[in-house]
């Protein structure tokens, strides 16, 4: 009997090594090795997918049109896509277990009416799809669900079928018989993944992967498989809140700075066009401590509700705790209030929350933060026609922004009267005819006199 080889790939990169070494020589990653059985094929042709034939072409001689792109029926999904799947393309998508990854592309693939599509999955049976089939509601006729792990089926299945859209649920539990590792290791997701790559580019029909991820939040298996692949999505959220926020990470045919919102339902993911409506919470009485954020994530300009709570301390040190916005930048805000502004807040404990479970990192809104930091302190209510962009800087200048335009339609379509702006903003609006009321400030001392 034939002795069985070994070889160790890095689990970040994909290198593969001999023997197991520290630190892998590819990436710099330390401990990153993992011992993995290989065997080679005797049949040359083991897993080859026949391929266009592809010939050097000088650049000036290739066409530049634009790339055909299939509807997903999805206006969110087209969005992140740049327009709609391309011809051809791979598109891994990756997140949380129960996030709804395979309630997103189950749903894409039931309503893309007109197209076929085969729907592979490695994890759950046909009658357990068609349970989630039934709840979301079944409209295009041609969507084939098949079970199948092994790519040299699935890849005579497609010859079978001649879909127009490949949905694999999941890329750790495909397996070929090149390598003689286990589903999900490192060797089988880069093979597997390789050959899926070739299939779509030689038959020009896109291919979505769903793709687990690591405790750190990274997509499993090597990082080799996030370059193979055209497009790759994050869908992440909060499981306690009913939205999904679907971001794109890498587009080879558009652009990465946009985002797909949707909300969890018991029908499915329904698609929020305008999240900002959802996001502000309809109050019937004003409260101090509540500010209203115009911040833009990606592309796309969001209304959003920051609450804070001032309150003395009971122990002896306060307490500072931040919901879905970063700790630390909480406290920078918490000593410019305090060293620029003369507010007394080292002793006082400071809770403020994100209303709707995001988690934000746009520093626009920093001044929307210490506008509910000071009215809460104050026991002030700010009127709610009134809305604030702008990031703070150590010196307590109130910084300018991008995207200030769109931050401002935005406000004036959710019928807000005022805006709160650096004074350094004007000179990035071209259009000065808006309706709403824009108040340029210029230090901290500006928006304190503003709110009080």
């Amino acid at each position: 009997m034939a002795k069985a080889k070994t070889l160790y790939f890095c689990n970040n990169c994909g290198h593969q090594s001999g023997k197991w070494i520290g630190k892998c020589p590819s990436c710099g990653e330390w401990n990153s090795f993992q011992e993995e059985v290989i065997s080679k094929p005797t049949n040359k042709d083991a897993g080859n997918i026949d391929l266009i034939k592809s010939v050097p072409t000088a650049v000036q001689d290739i066409s530049s049109g634009n790339e055909k792109r299939i509807n997903t029926k999805s206006v969110e999904l087209n969005r992140v896509l740049g327009g709609g799947l391309v011809l051809g393309s791979v598109v891994l998508i990756g997140g949380e277990p129960g996030i709804g990854k395979s309630t997103l592309l189950l749903q894409v693939a039931l309503n893309m009416e007109g197209k076929r599509i085969l729907y592979i999955s490695g994890e759950e049976s046909q009658q357990q799809i068609k349970m989630r089939a039934d709840r979301i509601g079944i409209r295009n006729t041609e969507c084939y669900l098949l079970n199948e792990t092994f790519t040299d089926s699935i890849f005579k299945h497609c010859k079978k079928v001649e879909p127009d859209l490949v949905v694999i649920d999941s890329i750790q539990t495909l397996h070929t018989d090149i390598i003689d590792s286990s589903p999900g290791s490192i060797s089988q997701i880069r093979e597997t993944a390789s050959q899926l790559q070739r299939y779509a580019k030689s038959s020009n029909i896109p291919v979505l992967l769903i793709g687990h991820i690591t405790k750190d939040g990274n997509l499993a298996g090597p990082k080799v498989l996030e370059h193979m692949v055209d497009t790759v999505l994050q869908f992440e959220g909060d499981r306690h809140y009913g939205f999904r926020i679907l971001r794109s990470v890498k587009n080879r045919f558009g652009s990465t700075s946009e985002l797909g919102i949707y909300e969890m339902q018991s029908n499915g993911l329904r698609e929020v066009l305008n999240p900002s409506e959802i996001l502000l919470s309809n109050r019937e009485e004003t409260a101090s401590g509540v500010a209203i954020a115009a911040m833009v994530e990606g592309q796309r300009p969001l209304l959003i509700e920051t609450q804070a709570l001032i309150s003395t301390a009971a122990f002896g040190t306060p307490q500072r705790s931040s919901t879905g916005f970063d700790l630390r930048r909480l406290n920078m805000l918490l000593a410019v209030l305090e060293k620029r502004s003369g507010f007394r807040i080292s002793s006082k404990d400071v809770f403020l929350n994100i209303a709707g479970g995001l988690k934000v990192d746009d520093p626009a809104i920093d001044i929307a933060v210490a506008a509910a930091i000071i009215s809460s302190l104050e026991d002030v209510d700010i009127p709610p026609n009134i809305c604030f962009a702008g990031e703070i800087g150590l010196s307590g200048e109130i910084r300018t922004v991008s995207h200030v335009e769109n931050r401002i339609s935005e406000a004036e379509k959710l019928g807000f009267e005022k805006i709160v702006l650096s004074k350094y903003s004007l000179k990035n609006i071209s259009n000065k005819n808006y309706k709403i009321e824009i108040i340029p400030v210029r230090k901290v001392k500006d928006l304190v006199e503003v709110l009080l």
